[in-house]
């Protein structure tokens, strides 16, 4: 199982950079277009979808204009069942909403594999009333096989401004086993942190190829990297409270 869980992701990756290559590319325009204007890069996800939210959160390697939208009733360590029921709940994301900061100038990714749930649809639809560029990173496949669970009837790759694929098979398992009743192996993790990191990557390359130095964190294991690293957090932490926790 083992070699074959690796073949499947394999060839996962393989499916999403063919078919989502120019998706790709528009997401890291906007990103680069959005950090131009002094913007930042926004991400949302209920459950399991949160932790790609964090993947590329003050990462070694990763752009330092990044937040990721964390509240907590909806990520697992405050109780994983819990959480799905309160992503299901129409009328949930009034509760945090209205303390989100989106503009114009931002890009907000929403992550939900299954794209059916209220919750993510929500932030979707009040992020672009805020002019800000919204781009969901989901299954089709999966979406579309789901009826929506949305009061309005939308599922989220229907009311965003770009629609990424992660092509994860319905209920997200790539493996079967004989003697095993039900699929499993997820992939929407490690597809997901891969998107997220090719697009940021991407975007990193089009801004010094327009000039600008991309804003992009050393790893504070590497000597001398705390002054870059600080440097950087003071010209962002007035838009991402979460960079900074140390002492002045």
């Amino acid at each position: 199982m083992l070699e074959d869980y690796f073949q499947r992701v394999h060839e996962l990756l393989t499916l999403i950079e063919k078919e989502e290559g120019d998706r790709l590319r528009e997401a890291a325009r906007r990103v680069a277009e959005g950090l131009r204007r002094g913007g930042i890069v926004q991400l949302f996800g209920c459950g399991h979808s949160h932790l790609l939210t964090e993947e590329v959160f003050y990462r070694a390697g990763g752009l330092v204009p990044v937040k990721p939208i964390l509240i907590e009733p909806l990520m697992l360590h405050e109780g994983a069942v819990r959480s799905s029921r309160l992503e299901r709940q129409n009328g949930y994301a009034a509760t945090f909403l209205a303390d989100q900061d989106f503009r114009e100038e931002d890009v907000v990714f929403v992550l939900s594999t299954s794209g059916r749930n209220p919750v993510p649809v929500d932030v979707a639809l009040y992020a672009k009333t805020q002019g800000a560029c919204v781009i969901a990173i989901t299954s089709l496949k999966y979406a579309q096989s789901q009826p929506p669970r949305h009061h309005g009837g939308k599922r989220l790759h229907e009311v965003v401004d770009l629609v990424i694929d992660n092509h994860a098979p319905v209920g997200d398992a790539l493996l079967t086993h004989p003697k095993v009743d039900v699929p499993f192996a997820p992939s929407s993790t490690v597809t997901g942190a891969t998107l997220l990191n090719g697009i940021l990557a991407e975007a990193v390359a089009l801004l010094a190829e327009s000039g600008v130095e991309p804003p992009v964190f050393l790893s504070g294991n590497l000597e001398g990297a705390d002054g870059h690293n600080k440097r950087l957090i003071a010209r962002y932490r007035k838009r991402i409270p979460l960079l900074d926790g140390e002492d002045e």
